[in-house]
């Protein structure tokens, strides 16, 4: 071998060891755990879509460990209060799974979601939302649902202690799908959070906006959750394909009952998703209300990551909102799944800038 081609040999070799080590060092780059950036703030849980972890047993798991993770850091994360988006199962009222697509009965998907929340029993409340698969007998082709049967007010009674409104279901009966829930935040913030159901009928928006221009609740910060919102671009739905004859998506929720408020001030749902593909899971905009006051609204799922429809359901993730005493709301998306191996802990967190923000309330 010539010198110069020794020497160039030599050059390439080094290079080659300084890109792949600072490759190394960058992999392993040391993992932290979710903790609260001021000692004085505190959080929420936004878990998204649970449908496609409870269709197939082999993911059940996956559901069950994310909240048995939030059980876990109520303390050091000081959570208040757990919400989800809906679609608690792939299909309300299925007796024959095709084993391909879905390879449980519904019962079994009712009997895993519930199971899954019942880690936070006693320990922390939480609202669900209901979403367009937890209706009819695949998907909203009717307004019957076993929600009740599985998550009456009695199953935590930490979520009973905050119930203060009621209005009926699609089947005539007062359940948890459409209410309202207080509490007062550690800053001493009295917050009220409004359940709606999917794609809510005209008298459910009605009842609502009857119910947040009530004087009792005139000072509170209100929270609306529901299922269908807005689409990945960050637009309002304006309609869908289900048969429901009263039905109300996201832009006519915003128009008759967001807009016109004085003190609707968030509003989070799920729904939306493409395979493997963050953002086509999520949405955020900023608009004002009748009061002049900022409406932040969030959409959050992950239902078709890890794997497409038919994956592992959803990579684990969920969203940490912390509340500080400045008035922020800081933003942070983590995994359960791949926090709990040292192998798979650099994957845990989402740090783009749509999945690590902040914003401010009025």
């Amino acid at each position: 071998m010539y010198p110069m081609t020794r020497k160039f040999f030599r050059g390439l070799c080094m290079l080659l060891f300084i890109v792949l080590a600072g490759s190394h060092v960058h992999a392993q780059k040391k993992y932290a755990p979710p903790s609260l950036s001021k000692p004085d703030s505190w959080s929420m849980i936004l878990l998204p879509d649970p449908q496609s972890y409870v269709k197939f047993e082999r993911n059940q798991p996956v559901f069950e460990l994310m909240t048995c993770w939030i059980a876990e850091n109520i303390d050091s994360l000081r959570i208040k209060l757990v919400m989800c988006t809906g679609d608690l199962v792939e299909q309300n009222d299925i007796i024959n799974p095709d084993g391909i697509k879905v390879n449980q009965p519904s019962k079994k998907q009712w009997e895993s979601v519930a199971r899954s929340f019942s880690r936070l029993d006693g320990k922390v409340p939480y609202v669900n939302a209901s979403g367009n698969h937890d209706y009819g007998y695949r998907s909203a082709e009717v307004r019957r649902t076993q929600y009740n049967t599985y998550f009456p007010v009695d199953k935590n009674f930490l979520t009973q202690k905050m119930i203060r409104d009621v209005a009926l279901n699609g089947e005539g009966i007062p359940t948890m799908e459409n209410a309202s829930f207080e509490f007062t935040s550690p800053h001493g913030k009295k917050i009220l959070v409004l359940n709606l159901e999917f794609a809510p009928r005209d008298t459910i928006l009605t009842w609502a906006k009857d119910l947040v221009d009530e004087p009792r609740y005139k000072d509170h910060f209100v929270i609306a959750l529901t299922h269908s919102y807005m689409n990945s671009n960050n637009e309002h739905i304006k309609e869908e394909k289900y048969k429901l004859k009263d039905r109300n998506y996201g832009a006519a929720i915003f128009e008759r009952l967001i807009k016109p408020s004085k003190n609707i001030r968030m509003v989070f749902g799920g729904h939306i998703g493409k395979p493997d593909d963050p953002k086509g899971h999520i949405a955020f905009r900023t608009d004002v209300n009748a009061g002049g006051k900022k409406v932040q609204q969030m959409v959050f799922n992950a239902q078709a990551l890890g794997g497409g429809w038919y994956g592992n359901g959803g990579d684990g993730w969920l969203r940490i909102l912390e509340f500080t005493s400045a008035n922020t709301v800081k933003v942070k998306t983590f995994s359960p799944l791949f926090a709990i191996s040292p192998t798979t802990q650099q994957f845990a967190w989402r740090t783009a800038a749509y999945d690590e923000f902040e914003f401010s309330l009025d």
